[in-house]
Protein backbone atom coordinates (compact mmCIF):
# COMPACT_ATOMS: atom_id res chain seq x y z
CA UNK A 1 0.00 0.00 0.00
CA UNK A 2 0.99 3.19 -0.94
CA UNK A 3 0.55 7.01 0.02
CA UNK A 4 1.10 9.84 -1.85
CA UNK A 5 1.64 13.43 -0.98
CA UNK A 6 -0.32 15.61 -4.02
CA UNK A 7 2.35 17.70 -6.04
CA UNK A 8 2.62 21.50 -5.80
CA UNK A 9 -0.80 23.22 -5.67
CA UNK A 10 -0.97 26.99 -6.18
CA UNK A 11 -1.70 27.12 -2.30
CA UNK A 12 1.86 25.52 -1.61
CA UNK A 13 3.10 28.07 -4.36
CA UNK A 14 2.07 30.99 -2.27
CA UNK A 15 -0.98 31.79 -4.45
CA UNK A 16 -4.18 33.69 -2.97
CA UNK A 17 -6.50 32.08 -0.72
CA UNK A 18 -9.41 29.65 -2.08
CA UNK A 19 -11.76 27.23 -0.46
CA UNK A 20 -9.60 24.47 0.76
CA UNK A 21 -11.48 21.62 -1.18
CA UNK A 22 -11.13 23.86 -4.64
CA UNK A 23 -7.09 24.26 -4.36
CA UNK A 24 -5.80 23.09 -7.86
CA UNK A 25 -2.38 22.20 -8.58
CA UNK A 26 0.02 24.40 -9.58
CA UNK A 27 1.07 24.56 -13.24
CA UNK A 28 4.46 23.12 -11.52
CA UNK A 29 2.19 20.20 -10.08
CA UNK A 30 0.67 19.20 -12.98
CA UNK A 31 4.33 18.86 -14.69
CA UNK A 32 5.03 16.97 -10.78
CA UNK A 33 1.92 14.71 -11.66
CA UNK A 34 3.12 13.17 -14.69
CA UNK A 35 7.03 12.93 -13.86
CA UNK A 36 5.33 10.84 -10.86
CA UNK A 37 3.27 8.12 -12.90
CA UNK A 38 7.06 6.53 -13.56
CA UNK A 39 8.29 6.63 -9.73
CA UNK A 40 5.01 4.90 -8.50
CA UNK A 41 4.31 1.23 -8.83
CA UNK A 42 2.87 -0.38 -11.90
CA UNK A 43 -0.46 -2.17 -11.81
CA UNK A 44 -2.09 -0.37 -8.64
CA UNK A 45 -5.42 -2.56 -7.55
CA UNK A 46 -7.37 0.69 -6.91
CA UNK A 47 -6.60 4.69 -6.19
CA UNK A 48 -7.80 6.78 -3.27
CA UNK A 49 -8.18 10.11 -3.59
CA UNK A 50 -9.43 13.00 -0.58
CA UNK A 51 -12.53 15.33 -1.54
CA UNK A 52 -10.19 17.94 -2.63
CA UNK A 53 -9.24 18.25 -5.95
CA UNK A 54 -5.14 18.76 -6.22
CA UNK A 55 -5.67 14.99 -5.00
CA UNK A 56 -7.85 14.21 -7.94
CA UNK A 57 -5.48 15.99 -10.70
CA UNK A 58 -2.17 14.51 -8.98
CA UNK A 59 -3.65 11.06 -9.56
CA UNK A 60 -5.01 11.53 -12.81
CA UNK A 61 -1.94 10.81 -14.92
CA UNK A 62 -1.83 7.79 -12.76
CA UNK A 63 -4.85 6.66 -13.14
CA UNK A 64 -5.13 6.97 -16.98
CA UNK A 65 -1.80 5.17 -17.54
CA UNK A 66 -3.25 2.36 -15.71
CA UNK A 67 -7.00 2.72 -16.79
CA UNK A 68 -8.44 3.14 -13.36
CA UNK A 69 -11.17 5.28 -11.87
CA UNK A 70 -9.91 6.73 -8.07
CA UNK A 71 -12.42 6.47 -5.47
CA UNK A 72 -12.94 9.38 -3.72
CA UNK A 73 -12.25 8.63 0.24
CA UNK A 74 -13.46 11.94 2.69
CA UNK A 75 -11.26 10.17 5.69
CA UNK A 76 -8.13 11.81 3.61
CA UNK A 77 -9.14 15.34 3.42
CA UNK A 78 -6.50 17.62 4.47
CA UNK A 79 -6.36 19.24 8.22
CA UNK A 80 -8.24 22.35 7.69
CA UNK A 81 -6.97 25.07 10.06
CA UNK A 82 -8.93 28.18 9.34
CA UNK A 83 -12.03 28.85 7.69
CA UNK A 84 -11.09 30.20 3.80
CA UNK A 85 -13.45 32.29 4.58
CA UNK A 86 -11.44 34.22 7.24
CA UNK A 87 -8.19 34.75 4.91
CA UNK A 88 -10.00 35.43 1.58
CA UNK A 89 -7.40 37.79 -0.48
CA UNK A 90 -4.63 36.64 1.39
CA UNK A 91 -1.33 35.15 -0.35
CA UNK A 92 0.98 32.94 1.13
CA UNK A 93 3.02 35.29 3.22
CA UNK A 94 0.30 36.67 4.87
CA UNK A 95 -1.82 33.39 5.45
CA UNK A 96 1.48 32.07 6.94
CA UNK A 97 0.96 34.90 10.34
CA UNK A 98 -2.30 32.85 10.78
CA UNK A 99 -0.62 29.18 10.30
CA UNK A 100 2.34 30.48 13.04
CA UNK A 101 -0.33 32.22 15.97
CA UNK A 102 -2.24 28.82 15.62
CA UNK A 103 0.78 26.32 16.50
CA UNK A 104 1.93 29.33 18.29
CA UNK A 105 -1.12 29.01 21.11
CA UNK A 106 -2.62 25.46 20.22
CA UNK A 107 -5.65 24.34 21.45
CA UNK A 108 -6.70 20.71 20.50
CA UNK A 109 -9.93 21.78 20.39
CA UNK A 110 -10.13 25.04 18.55
CA UNK A 111 -12.52 25.96 16.01
CA UNK A 112 -11.33 28.74 13.41
CA UNK A 113 -14.48 29.55 11.46
CA UNK A 114 -17.69 27.25 10.29
CA UNK A 115 -15.73 25.38 8.02
CA UNK A 116 -12.37 24.67 9.68
CA UNK A 117 -11.71 21.53 11.65
CA UNK A 118 -10.75 21.50 15.39
CA UNK A 119 -7.33 19.53 16.05
CA UNK A 120 -9.44 16.43 17.81
CA UNK A 121 -11.60 15.95 15.06
CA UNK A 122 -8.63 15.55 12.53
CA UNK A 123 -6.88 13.46 14.38
CA UNK A 124 -10.27 11.08 14.72
CA UNK A 125 -10.52 10.67 10.96
CA UNK A 126 -7.23 9.91 10.36
CA UNK A 127 -7.47 7.12 13.08
CA UNK A 128 -10.81 6.75 11.41
CA UNK A 129 -9.12 5.89 8.25
CA UNK A 130 -6.80 3.64 10.05
CA UNK A 131 -9.13 1.47 11.13
CA UNK A 132 -9.93 0.50 7.89
CA UNK A 133 -6.61 -0.23 6.39
CA UNK A 134 -7.08 -4.34 6.73
CA UNK A 135 -9.88 -4.13 4.59
CA UNK A 136 -7.44 -2.64 1.40
CA UNK A 137 -5.70 -4.09 -1.22
CA UNK A 138 -1.72 -4.46 -0.71
CA UNK A 139 -1.46 -2.30 -4.31
CA UNK A 140 -3.63 0.00 -3.28
CA UNK A 141 -1.88 3.78 -3.79
CA UNK A 142 -3.57 6.84 -1.77
CA UNK A 143 -3.19 9.98 -2.84
CA UNK A 144 -3.63 12.46 0.49
CA UNK A 145 -1.85 15.11 2.08
CA UNK A 146 1.28 16.83 4.01
CA UNK A 147 -0.28 17.24 7.66
CA UNK A 148 -2.63 14.34 7.02
CA UNK A 149 0.27 11.93 6.24
CA UNK A 150 2.24 13.21 9.02
CA UNK A 151 -0.53 12.45 11.51
CA UNK A 152 -0.54 8.55 10.05
CA UNK A 153 2.95 8.75 10.97
CA UNK A 154 2.42 10.08 14.35
CA UNK A 155 -0.31 7.86 15.12
CA UNK A 156 0.86 4.23 13.76
CA UNK A 157 4.37 4.93 16.43
CA UNK A 158 1.52 5.07 18.92
CA UNK A 159 0.96 8.91 19.37
CA UNK A 160 -1.86 10.61 20.18
CA UNK A 161 -3.26 14.29 20.82
CA UNK A 162 -4.96 15.50 24.44
CA UNK A 163 -3.44 18.31 25.02
CA UNK A 164 -1.71 21.58 24.18
CA UNK A 165 1.96 19.91 24.92
CA UNK A 166 0.75 17.11 22.49
CA UNK A 167 -0.32 19.37 19.96
CA UNK A 168 3.32 20.83 20.07
CA UNK A 169 4.97 17.65 19.91
CA UNK A 170 3.22 16.76 16.54
CA UNK A 171 4.07 20.28 14.98
CA UNK A 172 7.53 19.58 15.93
CA UNK A 173 7.79 15.96 14.58
CA UNK A 174 5.96 16.86 11.30
CA UNK A 175 8.14 19.74 10.32
CA UNK A 176 11.30 17.12 10.51
CA UNK A 177 9.51 14.48 8.19
CA UNK A 178 11.64 14.79 4.96
CA UNK A 179 7.49 15.34 2.82
CA UNK A 180 7.80 17.55 0.05
CA UNK A 181 4.65 17.39 -2.57
CA UNK A 182 4.86 14.24 -4.58
CA UNK A 183 6.85 12.46 -1.86
CA UNK A 184 5.23 8.72 -1.10
CA UNK A 185 5.47 6.21 1.49
CA UNK A 186 5.03 2.76 1.54
CA UNK A 187 2.55 1.05 4.72
CA UNK A 188 4.00 -2.42 5.55
CA UNK A 189 2.32 -4.53 7.72
CA UNK A 190 -1.35 -5.99 9.14
CA UNK A 191 -3.75 -6.48 11.93
CA UNK A 192 -2.21 -3.13 13.48
CA UNK A 193 1.72 -3.84 13.21
CA UNK A 194 1.72 -1.24 10.86
CA UNK A 195 5.22 0.74 9.50
CA UNK A 196 5.86 3.77 6.78
CA UNK A 197 8.66 3.71 4.76
CA UNK A 198 10.09 6.14 2.40
CA UNK A 199 9.95 5.46 -1.38
CA UNK A 200 12.80 6.35 -2.69
CA UNK A 201 12.02 6.53 -5.95
CA UNK A 202 9.58 9.72 -4.99
CA UNK A 203 12.21 11.60 -3.46
CA UNK A 204 13.97 12.09 -6.77
CA UNK A 205 15.06 15.50 -7.34
CA UNK A 206 13.83 15.51 -10.78
CA UNK A 207 10.34 15.88 -9.17
CA UNK A 208 10.27 19.03 -8.03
Amino acid sequence: MIFVRHAESVSNAGGVTMPHEAIPLSERGRQQAVALVDALPAAPTAVLVSGMVRTHQTAAPYCARFDLAPRQHVGLNEFSVIDANLIAGMDGPQRRLFVRDYWDSPDPHRRWGAKADTFVEFEAHVRSFIGELDSLADSTVIFGHGIWLGMLHWLLLGNRVRDADDMRAFQRFRNALAMPNCAAFELEGRNGGWRLRALPSTLDPALR
